[in-house]
């Protein structure tokens, strides 16, 4: 298929066509990665349909704006200084179904109480960015998937096709690359009015939390809820401007897995006459596809946005030098992200190496734990699962190997859903594996559910407290 063209020639004059040019020849330089491997794409069936749904892509509004994602990245720069804490949240993979304003709203509900408890246990602001609009494609193990002997596609995703297993649903289908635009948008919108409209207000949401410890399973975290009240009491006494507080700023991020859906949605900023992905305002590149002679680090690489890179526990510390030097070579604050993903019964083994490995360059980016990834399991059942245990042991692991070698530990990425789930075990409401068959809606990874989300963060809070 011939490169596309994202460029929009309507004009005339000198200048704009001047202007034109430059941005052609900018546009242009960010296609090589078009003459490189690209991990985990699927393989559209028709050329053409993909390469018109690719030119109605371009032509498309921005979901988000540049002057957003330089802000994300000024306040993840602070974090990697240690004077704020990212919150990234969300579910392992959407769906166009579960896109509903409900869905939609208890997912921003529980960042948002998660943050409060968390703000008050680091004492700094608490960043927070939703995996959420855009989160619509999944890497795989395997290309195919075999039931009974028939063997299809793998579900890649709602961006690509279809969960249900037959081959008409299977196909991957370059329209739904557009259903996902949409899909984001109205999730955008949803989440800008939720955010900005007084559902945030942090009087609201402290109360939130005091329902959610006035359940007898979360008796212990009472303590600390009472504490948050009387700071709130003693801001208001002092005249605190809870006007202030009645909005947040909340940020979308997802992998940039699908490169077909990644490059029609970056354009050249005309405030700064940069290249930026107005997809998201955060994208990571995933540890399926971080090849640093691949086609998503050559392109990530050349987006003004903040960016993350997955890092598991196979990953050398030369590996991730090499991933820095490539992706953010002038050291600019808040540009690079690592998303530690190295498993409970690992991560104090294997981080140590790999953050003294990278000697100085270790304290100008932004470290994160993932706390979800390295400890899935497949329960005698069948269902795919994690320990809540686990996913605690090993953010204890992350703080503790930084508080070690004084680096900073910046945030947590975790897979959440605001939903009653049952898909990981254990918590205050004690999951077991008689439990998972209830309530099991991921199409993927297993999530955190309400709940044990709530109290991942009264625990996360309880330890920075005591620090």
């Amino acid at each position: 298929m011939d490169r596309l063209d994202y460029s929009c020639p309507v004009s005339t004059s000198i200048d704009q066509l001047t202007a034109q040019s430059t941005q052609q020849t900018l546009l242009a330089a960010l296609d090589t990665w078009r003459d490189l491997p690209a991990a985990q794409q699927p393989t559209w069936p028709d050329a053409a349909a993909l390469e018109r749904v690719d030119r109605e892509l371009a032509g498309y509004p921005p979901l988000v704006f540049a002057g957003e994602c330089d802000e994300l990245k000024s306040n993840l720069a602070a974090a990697a200084r240690g004077e704020a804490f990212l919150l990234q949240g969300g579910d392992c993979a959407e769906t166009f179904a579960d896109a509903t304003a409900d869905r939609i709203r208890n997912k921003i509900k529980t960042m948002l109480q998660m943050a409060v408890v968390l703000t008050y246990g680091a004492s700094m602001p608490v960043v927070k960015v939703g995996r959420m609009a855009g989160q619509y494609a999944k890497p795989r193990s395997k290309p195919t998937e075999t039931r009974d002997g028939v063997e299809l596609p793998a579900y890649r995703g709602d961006m690509v096709n279809d969960y249900a297993f037959d081959e008409s649903s299977r196909r991957p289908d370059p329209q739904r690359l557009l259903r996902a635009y949409h899909t984001a948008s109205a999730t955008l919108n949803l989440i800008r009015a939720f955010t900005k409209g007084g559902f945030a207000d942090l009087r609201h949401v402290h109360e939130w939390n005091r329902g959610f410890v006035a359940n007898q399973a979360n008796a212990r975290y009472e303590a600390m809820a009472r504490d948050i009240d009387r700071a709130m009491r003693f801001m208001a006494a002092c005249g605190g401007d809870f006007d202030a507080l009645r909005t947040v700023d909340f940020y979308a991020s997802h992998e940039a897995l699908l490169l077909d859906y990644e490059r029609p949605l970056t354009r050249i900023d005309s405030r700064t006459g940069a290249p930026y992905n107005v997809s998201a305002h955060f994208v990571w590149i995933g540890e399926r596809t971080r090849q640093l002679d691949g086609a998503h680090v050559d392109l990530l690489s050349k987006v003004r946005n903040p960016i993350g890179v997955k890092l598991g526990p196979t990953t050398t510390a030369s590996q991730a030098l090499e991933l820095a030097e490539r992706l953010d070579p002038h050291r600019e604050p808040g540009r690079l992200t690592f998303i530690t993903r190295m498993g409970a019964s690992t991560v104090r083994d294997v981080l140590p190496g790999l953050i003294e490995g990278l000697g100085d360059v270790a304290s100008h980016v932004l470290w994160v734990c993932d706390p979800m990834h390295g400890n899935t399991f497949e329960a005698a059942s069948g269902y795919k699962t994690r320990r809540f245990e686990d996913v605690m042991d090993e953010v204890r692991g992350f703080f503790e190997v930084h508080n070690t070698l004084g680096t900073i530990p910046g945030g947590l990425h975790i897979e959440l859903t605001g939903d009653d789930v049952t898909e990981c075990l254990g918590g205050a409401e004690h999951i077991d594996e008689a439990h998972l068959s209830s309530r099991y809606e991921t199409l993927c990874d297993p999530r955190l559910n309400h709940q044990q989300a709530l109290e991942l963060a009264f625990l996360v809070a309880e330890g920075l407290t005591e620090r």
